[in-house]
């Protein structure tokens, strides 16, 4: 690798990551090579690109330029490789976040496929529901369902998914079912992670729309929290159509408020990287894309 080649890549590395010793075990290096090749970086450009504290690195606005275009260009350098190598040999490691419960039934599975495909592609996961700061984790490429509130990072939206509010079979026995939405102000809804569960849900039916304050005991920013709450019947949560088909077809939960509808919800790949991301990423996507037009898994 050429000097300037490893100086850019060794920026990258830091400035994602936010650490010199993590840039150094992820590339193989001592963490004094990292501080000497940014150090060597800085006095060549005469500009200083990282300010350096106890707790964290931060980048200075030279700094966030120099990023922006180094990830241009480190970009162009893979695209030239694979190109030369051909589409089938994509290779290296995609960072991939995903959500718990739509990441493991409908993204995971759907990855034997494209990476049968693409043999020499590598997969690291990064499994959760809080809002991970994909700067800092190195992701290439995050699934996320809901609003965007990443206005820096470049999406693209993978699916839209329908809701439907559910309950267990028993939670309904012992409770009663409702008829309309003003009857859930007498039961105990869930809340579940970012737009699964909000005080307020609601309704629209031949185009007129309708809110209801809603109560509920169970609060988890889990949505596997939420759906083995609603699978306890300890309420009614909302849930999309995708993620509860399984246990509505087997009678575990049972689809409520059926004539009323509820407002999707869009699935987007987000880049953090900015609009371009590599060609295996954006190989992934666009797989993603194309794979989930088809049924559910």
């Amino acid at each position: 690798m050429s000097d300037r080649l490893q100086e850019l890549s060794v920026f990258v590395r830091v400035a994602d990551g936010g650490s010199f010793s993590r840039a150094a075990r992820e590339l193989g290096l001592s963490q004094p090579s990292v501080s000497r090749i940014i150090g060597e970086l800085e006095t060549r450009l005469d500009v200083i690109l990282l300010l350096r504290t106890t707790r964290r690195i931060t980048l200075t606005d030279a700094g966030a330029l120099f990023l922006a275009r180094a990830r241009e260009i480190l970009a162009d350098i893979e695209d030239a490789e694979e190109a030369a190598r051909g589409l089938d040999s994509l290779r290296g490691t995609i960072r991939l976040a995903i959500p718990t419960v739509y990441g493991t039934r409908e993204i995971i599975p759907r990855l034997a496929k494209f990476m049968s495909i693409h043999p020499l592609v590598r997969v690291e996961l990064s499994v959760a529901d809080h809002r991970q700061d994909l700067v800092a984790e190195g992701t290439d490429v995050a699934i996320r369902m809901g609003d965007l509130d990443d206005s820096i990072f470049g999406a693209r939206k993978l699916a839209t998914l329908q809701r439907m509010l559910v309950a267990s079979p028993a939670y309904l026995a012992a409770r009663g079912t409702p008829k309309t939405p003003a009857d859930l102000a007498a039961h105990d809804c869930i809340f579940g992670p970012r737009d699964f569960g909000r005080e307020s849900w609601s309704f629209s039916r031949n185009s007129t729309e309708v809110s209801v304050d809603v109560r509920g005991r169970i609060h988890t920013d889990s949505g596997p929290g939420a759906f083995a709450s609603v699978m306890a019947g300890l309420g009614i949560a909302m849930v999309s159509t995708v993620m509860a088909g399984p246990e509505i077809k087997a009678g575990l939960l049972v689809p409520l408020l059926r004539g009323y509808t509820l407002s999707s919800i869009d699935v987007h790949a987000v880049f953090p990287g900015g609009p371009r991301p590599s060609n295996k990423v954006r190989a992934l996507v666009d797989f993603l894309v194309e794979d989930l037009k088809g049924p559910a898994i």
